[in-house]
């Protein structure tokens, strides 16, 4: 598969490899050599055959870009690939020829081969999974105790732990990655049918070469060839969507701490990264830049791979076709996200102290539900509201802080004076005491992801 230069620019070299052109003819090659081996070995066609058919199943022996031209023609990419590999046979042992492709159709060879470029970008993806979350979670422990703004429809809302915030874009994560998994244990499977999905031609021996077939190819043997049941395939596409859309969220998060007038973090800079062709001073969040973009264009791709379920009959015409023009797609757009974010993670700056800055600047106000529930001991919640919304705007018209004028309001209150201490409620005002009740949730959740985390390495021993 070739891909502009902008694609490229969104992904890595690692996965254009994956679906390469060379890369997917080399899969139906493999298909085709493991075929045959698997029909030799029960007898079905000459042991001779199988060996010549081995000898020729190399992509580099063939004109790509000329099987690519004229699969348009064909309708498949199979029926040139079958072609030119039948008559390179027929170069060396012309009753060979005849047995390549036996019984099979050019759906299986292009499902197969398929499947196995899957599997190898599965593979990518995991270890970017494993390398991200790695980096979240030490991140997380070191921030515990951080205190930084909780922000709600885009504004200062409350204070949280910025170990609780990372680890909320973590736990995706390890669910996407444990998801992944299971779905390519139903999905990654031989396809093996035949013209119409029965293996008529290989008769009462189909059963046994499609187990060989997939033994040999390291594939799940399909309870049924899945010609136009697509169900497995694309929830696993679904995944590696919902898993970009994850990170979408982390890139967004990232780029919006990452504004200048908020600067709580900032992505590695140097050597040309994230310059700017007109500004010096800029410093721009270009891995939260390719992530959004991998999101902002996988829902299409996903709504594709729907929108093409609804195959006809024994052989969809046009919706198999799309729906294998966007597969890949979606694999290229998590890849890059991946990697731009693990590249931004491992040298993200965090400016603790601006985060405070950022809290402080807000003249106490973000503190004002903690005030109120604290005051309605003494007088009751509607009091305590109405009292704690007369001093946030009193706050704001005076342009002072919240903390250094209750003292005075407090005295100034019959209801509350006397009745309540000033000097005890300054301690609401406290960022990191605030931060407790997400210190709390970290810590705990924190343990519970590590063990998760964990059970992946254990798993792949």
């Amino acid at each position: 598969m070739s891909v502009s230069i902008f694609d490229s620019f969104l992904t890595t070299p690692g996965m254009i490899a994956v679906f390469d052109d060379a890369a997917i003819v080399q899969g139906m090659f493999r298909f085709e050599q493991s075929l045959a081996a698997a029909q030799a070995a029960e007898g079905l066609i000459p042991a001779a055959a199988a060996r010549a058919i081995a000898g020729v199943c190399n992509a580099q022996l063939y004109d790509i870009p000329a099987l690519i031209a004229a699969s348009r023609r064909a309708g498949s990419l199979a029926i040139p690939l079958v072609k030119e590999l039948t008559k390179t046979v027929a170069l060396y042992d012309k009753d060979s020829a005849a047995f390549v492709h036996w019984g099979s159709t050019s759906q299986d060879v292009v499902d197969t081969a398929l499947v196995l470029a899957t599997r190898e970008a599965l593979k990518l993806i995991d270890d970017g999974l494993a390398q991200l979350s790695a980096s979240l979670l030490s991140l997380a422990e070191a921030h515990v105790d951080t205190p930084v703004l909780a922000r709600t429809l885009m504004q200062p809302a409350q204070v949280t732990s910025f170990g609780w915030k990372v680890l909320g874009w973590t736990a995706p994560l390890l669910r996407a990655r444990e998801r992944l998994r299971d779905a390519a244990g139903r999905a990654l499977q031989l396809q093996l049918g035949g013209a119409v999905g029965t293996l008529a031609v290989m008769g009462e021996h189909g059963d046994a070469v499609a187990r060989r077939l997939a033994d040999d190819l390291g594939l799940k043997v399909a309870d049924a060839p899945w010609h136009t049941q697509r169900d497995e395939w694309v929830r696993l596409g679904l995944e590696v969507a919902v898993l970009t859309g994850s990170l979408g969220k982390i890139a967004t998060d990232l780029s919006l701490m990452a504004q200048g007038e908020v600067g709580e973090l900032a992505e590695p800079s140097g050597n040309g990264r994230g310059g700017s062709s007109a500004m010096p001073h800029k410093r721009n969040p270009v891995s939260a830049m390719i992530a959004l973009a991998a999101a902002a264009r996988t829902p299409q791709h996903a709504a594709s791979l729907l929108g093409a379920m609804g195959q006809q009959h024994e052989r969809g015409l046009g919706n198999w076709q799309a729906e294998l023009a966007e597969w890949p797609q979606l694999f290229i757009s998590a890849h890059g996200a991946l990697q731009a974010l693990n590249d931004a993670f491992a040298g993200l700056t965090v400016d603790t102290g601006r985060m405070l800055r950022n809290i402080d600047a807000l003249q106490g106000l973000i503190f004002a539900e903690a005030l109120s529930i604290a005051l309605a001991e003494f007088i009751g919640r509607p009091a305590a509201h109405e009292f704690v919304e007369g001093l946030t705007r009193r706050a704001v018209a005076e342009n002072r802080h919240l903390a250094d004028l209750l003292p005075e309001a407090v005295l100034a209150s019959d209801s509350l004076r006397g009745r309540c201490d000033p000097s005890t409620l300054l301690a609401l005002f406290d960022p990191v005491a605030a931060a407790a009740s997400a210190r709390r949730l970290a810590g705990r959740q924190l343990a519970a992801l590590r063990r998760q985390a964990t059970s992946f390495t254990t798993e792949s021993r």
